[in-house]
């Protein structure tokens, strides 16, 4: 992985995880190093989910193979949707449970 597939790559983090707030629409943690986290773990899952259903299931759809620089779009937004979802849920959660 060179640099420039990298940077693409943490751009592509950053837009899926905005895109998924707006789903979502929820107080992301951490600001905009939160949201690249996020984005990043979205977009890990949300990859590693598309390759599976591919391999295991022959599932393929034309809205998973939109890409930039081996990063699919559609599966990255999901995935950071989802990671979105689990971490706000916890941080929530853990906050009542104190009380």
């Amino acid at each position: 992985m060179d640099l420039k597939h990298l940077l693409i790559q943490l751009l592509i983090a950053i837009v899926c995880a905005g895109v998924a707030g707006i789903f979502i629409p929820r107080k992301v943690p951490g600001g905009a190093v939160g949201l690249l986290l996020i984005g990043l773990a979205g977009a890990f899952i949300g990859q590693w989910t598309a390759n599976y259903l591919q391999q295991q299931y022959g599932f393929t759809n034309p809205a998973l193979q939109w890409n930039v620089e081996e990063v699919a779009i559609l599966p990255s937004i999901v995935g950071s949707a989802i990671v979105l979802y689990l971490v706000t849920a916890f941080l929530s959660w853990g906050r009542y449970g104190n009380r």
